[in-house]
């Protein structure tokens, strides 16, 4: 994005030329010799039958500074896992595959339970877990990065960005989030645009200034699903194992770590990606399910920060979201008219009015139950529940890729 703004609190690196990527990419295989770097891939095995992974796979063999590469697949039966390792046999890097429905990963599972660790569902949350679980029980790897798998418009130039804050010695960061447009010959992002940061500033008209709702508005795109971190950050930092994700490794990333040490890279011209249903009915599903898990991530974190929350709080918040979100959506109209693009008003306010659906099921929730499914613990926590566990799974992976 073309220009030098910086928020408040965290410091935004902007992409202000594409044509030094070739030293970056150059500054980073000399990083890595010191502080070496993995990539996490969480996958679901259709995936795997998609252009977007081949496209991904065809990048990462030319790339000469990851020390590793964990793909943590879902899905996928016993020929499936077998395919995947075929599938990914020809990445030049260190490679190792989770397989996440295997019987040596289940086999773990009653283990958290009977020591009352709760690791969530299956799903993207606890891939990624699992993910860095294997990284800490190698413990060869000092950054931790990770991107989806259904990036259409990927390059590795997105990765050398990703990399390049947490790896560099020089810029001191923990934590980097990644950033990007999401427009072709129309706007997309809707969940970000029409609700995020929408109902962050309707909290904050509420609430006031909150150090946490104002370092939230501080990111550019809080939904993205690409960051990197410190290693070290996977030993402390708890995981929602739902849509909550990523606004819920936001939360836990402001407990841990100084604002100082935070910073969003802008990665790319452009981001594609698959796109999710509306779902306006199913709250199970689409965006209206991720618009509900958001929310109640959101409610959480907020009451661990003191705030009270009644029926009132919550009559007054849908209202005052309605109107910022209508008036947002009309700044989104008039930024579509004057770059040509395709806008649909009426479809845009129906995602608003499915969002607004989505906070009324996730306050009933709240009040019903205010702490809801706990969120997967810190490998610190469960290390010192199970001592040997980071063993077991390292095993267990490595017996899965023999």
């Amino acid at each position: 994005m073309g220009d030098f703004y910086q928020t408040e609190v965290i410091s935004t690196l902007h992409r202000f030329k594409a044509d030094n990527f070739a030293k970056l990419e150059e500054d980073l295989i000399e990083y890595s010799r010191h502080s070496p770097i993995a990539l996490i891939l969480p996958s679901l095995y259709s995936e795997l039958q998609g252009e977007a992974l081949k496209k991904i796979v065809s990048e990462l063999k030319q790339v000469d500074f990851l020390n590793e590469i964990i793909v943590t697949l879902g899905n996928a039966n016993e020929d499936e896992f077998n395919y995947a390792k075929d599938y990914f046999s020809g990445l030049p890097q260190k490679l190792k595959i989770i397989w996440n429905e295997g019987e040596r990963i289940r086999s773990l599972f009653p283990l958290f339970e009977k020591n009352g660790l709760y690791v969530g569902d299956p799903g993207k949350g606890r891939a990624a877990w699992i993910g860095y679980g294997y990284v800490l029980a190698e413990d060869s790897s000092e950054v931790i990065t990770l991107h989806d798998c259904d990036i259409v418009s990927y390059n590795r130039e997105l990765l050398v960005r990703l990399c390049y804050p947490v790896a560099n010695p020089n810029l001191g960061y923990e934590f980097c989030k990644g950033y990007y447009q999401r427009v072709t010959d129309r706007m997309y992002g809707r969940v970000t645009r029409i609700f995020i940061t929408p109902i962050i500033r309707s909290l904050e008209k509420i609430l006031g200034h909150l150090p946490f709702l104002v370092y939230l508005d501080s990111f550019r795109y809080p939904l993205a699903g690409e960051f990197s971190m410190d290693a070290d950050l996977a030993r402390v930092n708890r995981i929602p194992s739902d849509w909550g994700l990523e606004v819920g490794v936001l939360a836990e990333v402001f407990r841990n770590v100084s604002p100082k040490r935070i910073c969003q890279v802008d990665l790319c011209d452009n981001y594609d990606h698959k796109h999710q249903a509306l779902s306006a009915d199913n709250p199970q599903g689409g965006l209206l399910k991720m618009c509900i898990d958001i929310s109640k991530t959101l409610f959480r974190t907020l009451a661990s920060e003191g705030v009270r929350f009644s029926d009132g709080f919550f009559n007054s918040l849908i209202a005052t979201y309605l109107r910022t979100a209508q008036d947002t959506i009309k700044s989104y109209s008039d930024d579509a008219a004057i770059n040509s693009l395709k806008f649909d008003r009426h479809t845009e306010g129906l995602a608003a009015e499915t969002f607004v659906k989505g906070l009324r099921i996730a306050s009933s929730s709240f009040l019903e139950d205010p702490l809801g499914s706990p969120l997967i613990p810190n490998w610190n926590r469960v290390t010192s529940a199970i001592p040997e566990i980071l063993d077991k799974l390292r095993d267990a992976v490595n017996k899965d890729n023999e």
